[in-house]
Order: structure tokens, then sequence, then C-alpha cells
């Protein structure tokens, strides 16, 4: 699926992540990203950095295997997946993230 802007991409991404089950392993993988900096900016231990791809991807690709059922869109758009996950991070621990997929399945079915 192509994609010319994060404005169109970002719909695609929310539909990805349409059960609050796959958007909690998300925002706990995400979670340790911030968790990991901290860390390392107070230890110096660089190595922790390494610990953040592995656990933040690990968590996310588990949930779209064994909870969504589809295929991470990192495969296909890895930057524009990356600024989602912040995005879609945002909104769910601000308790907005439950709403913003209702809004665009129903913009998606309005299309059909």
């Amino acid at each position: 699926m192509e994609f010319r802007s994060y404005r169109e991409f970002w719909p695609f991404y929310v539909l990805q992540h349409s059960k609050l089950a796959t958007r909690l392993w998300h925002a706990v993988g995400t979670s340790f990203v911030f968790l990991l900096l901290i860390l390392t900016g107070f230890t110096g231990k660089w190595w922790l950095l390494l610990l953040i791809p592995v656990i933040a991807y690990g968590l996310a690709w588990f949930s779209h295997f064994f909870i969504e059922g589809n295929k991470p869109a990192t495969f296909g758009h890895p930057v524009w997946s990356l600024r989602g996950d912040f995005h879609m991070y945002f909104l769910t621990i601000s308790g907005q993230m439950g709403a913003e997929v209702e809004r665009v399945k129903k913009l998606y079915a309005e299309k059909k």
C-alpha cells in the first residue's frame, strides 16, 4: 500500500491497531523505550540502548502476530510506523486512542 504522507498513513496505522490489547502491548514497549533512555542517562551504561528495539519491537510484533492477527506496519513503512507508534502512545496514555479508532472506522465505513 502506498502513502504520500503521514496524514494518509495514519488511518491505515490506526486500523492495524484496532484491538485494545494490541495498543496496550505497544504502550508497554514504548514505555520501556523511555525507561531505558532514562536508565542509560543515569547509569552511563550505553549497552542498555541495544535493548530498546528488542523489547519495543518484540512486544509490538507479538501483539500483531498473536492478538491483532496482522503483519506489523513496520515491515512496509518503518519510519511512519515509528512516528505512528509514538503518536498512538500519547493518545493511548491520555485515554484518547479508543475514540480515534472509532473515528477512523467510521470514516472508512462512510467511504464504502
